[in-house]
């Protein structure tokens, strides 16, 4: 069993503070500088879907994110399903962090910090991946999956 001391888990806050703040704050920043809201036809940013045309597992995230700033929660989980998941993970991370430092009493650090709760996101995030990729397998041409990617 891995456990956590207290010097890494206050270390692991400030990271996941940190990143929850960039992974909120991202999605607001390219909402603010596309007030068209034409998402759907951008190109993606996704290395992978770039080079294979295919969709990663978190593709759709960031889309997702936006929509719900927008308060469109159908688009949102049209985007992909676990968007309004992160949003809530991540408000959750901030102020359960924010409010253990205040309170200097630990809050449900041994969930949002726990290699258990990576492994069980991590392989729930792969089986919907699984199925979405044959999803999308079965709806898109070789051709049009080469005109997602950069070897179009």
């Amino acid at each position: 069993m891995i456990t956590i001391s207290s010097m890494n888990l206050g270390k692991n806050k400030k990271f996941g503070i940190a990143g929850a703040f960039i992974v909120l704050a991202v999605p607001f920043i390219i909402m603010l500088l596309n007030p068209e809201g034409d998402l759907n036809t951008k190109q993606s940013l996704c290395s992978l879907k770039l080079m294979t045309g295919l969709p990663c597992p978190g593709c759709g995230i960031t889309k997702s994110i936006i929509a719900l700033y927008e308060g469109n929660i159908y688009k949102s989980l049209a985007y992909h399903i676990f968007g309004p998941a992160v949003l809530l993970y991540c408000l959750m991370t901030i102020f359960y962090s924010i409010l253990s430092r205040i309170r200097k009493k630990e809050y449900l650090a041994h969930y949002l910090y726990s290699m258990r709760t990576g492994y069980i996101i991590a392989s729930t995030l792969g089986v919907y991946h699984f199925f979405r990729l044959i999803n999308f397998l079965s709806i898109h041409s070789f051709d049009q999956i080469l005109q997602q990617s950069i070897w179009q």
